[in-house]
């Protein structure tokens, strides 16, 4: 049995340091050395889960092609088993522009997957029953799988986690998103297009738990009865330089808490701890030691 199954979201990130965001307008820009390296959602999740002492199984789709390569040589540095189908379109990769102050913009390229889906839905059942929590990424070879998944995962008891997701920048209304919160127990999502309607879309999920993430704000806990609690922001340990993976980080402190009987409040500032250590360090491979324990 593993503590976390991760469904989708590997990729690779370009990493580039930038002036300013926006960037100023110019023909060129010099800048520090360029990096490809292990990124995307999926990937953010279960090399945080796996710093905080999970043990992590990450399921998904990758090309063969020398991008690919670099996520399966970081996730066995990491000691993360990965069961992976090839994707002839190619890895997914992001463009990530960081300012000086550690915050990014991402250009994100998903490589989408065509036909049918690389695993059957019998394979995915056997792989969720034997998990302790599944964590589904937005990929779009996962959708027509969902059913399959939330069947397998016994249901959250109350205030309990059991299946998670991360809608992050949902705009509340773009239909594509619906099918990943549906099936899930608490949902993510950051909070960046919602402005103030975070209440109300909250709401339309009920009664599901809903976390709406803030970065340097902190994040909203919505238990779905209608009430909400603030999560105050955690102060960085450090300098802060590369938000990139912050939510990810979130995503796994929250699940790590919950694996451990923290009540949902409790699990959710813990992983405003973790995200805030996370934004010290360059990239997802984190060392030993650097994101905090309880």
């Amino acid at each position: 049995m593993v503590d976390l199954l991760v469904l989708g979201g590997l990729g690779v990130d370009v990493r580039v340091r930038v002036p300013a965001l926006p960037l100023p307008a110019a023909d060129s820009h010099t800048v520090e050395p360029i990096e490809l390296r292990i990124g995307n959602t999926g990937a953010g999740v279960a090399l945080a889960a796996r710093a905080l002492g999970l043990r992590v199984l990450v399921v998904d789709t990758l090309g063969a092609d020398p991008a690919g390569d670099v996520v399966r040589a970081a996730l066995t540095r990491a000691g993360v088993p990965a069961l992976l189908a090839e994707n002839p379109g190619g890895t997914r990769r992001s463009v990530n522009l960081v300012d000086p102050g550690g915050r990014r913009t991402s250009l994100y390229d998903p490589r989408p997957w065509r036909g049918d889906p690389p695993f059957s839905a019998a394979q995915v059942s056997d792989l969720a029953r034997d998990a302790r929590h599944v964590h589904v990424s937005i990929m779009d070879w996962v959708v027509p799988l969902l059913p399959a998944v939330r069947a397998a995962v016994p249901a959250a008891v109350p205030a309990g986690v059991a299946l998670t997701t991360d809608l992050h920048d949902w705009d509340g209304e773009n239909p594509y998103h619906l099918p990943f919160a549906e099936v899930a127990d608490v949902v993510l999502v950051s909070g960046v297009r919602l402005d103030g309607r975070a209440p109300a879309v909250a709401g339309t999920l009920a009664p599901r738990t809903v976390v709406v993430t803030r970065g340097a704000d902190g994040a909203d806990l919505y238990p779905g009865d209608g009430s909400s609690l603030p999560v105050p922001p955690a102060a960085p340990p450090g300098p802060v330089v590369d938000s990139n993976g912050a939510g990810d980080a979130f995503v796994a402190g929250l699940v790590a808490g919950r694996l451990r009987d923290r009540p949902l409040p409790e699990a959710a500032r813990y992983a405003a701890r973790v995200a805030a250590a996370a934004c010290t360090h360059d990239g997802m491979e984190y060392p030993s030691g650097l994101l905090p324990t309880w």
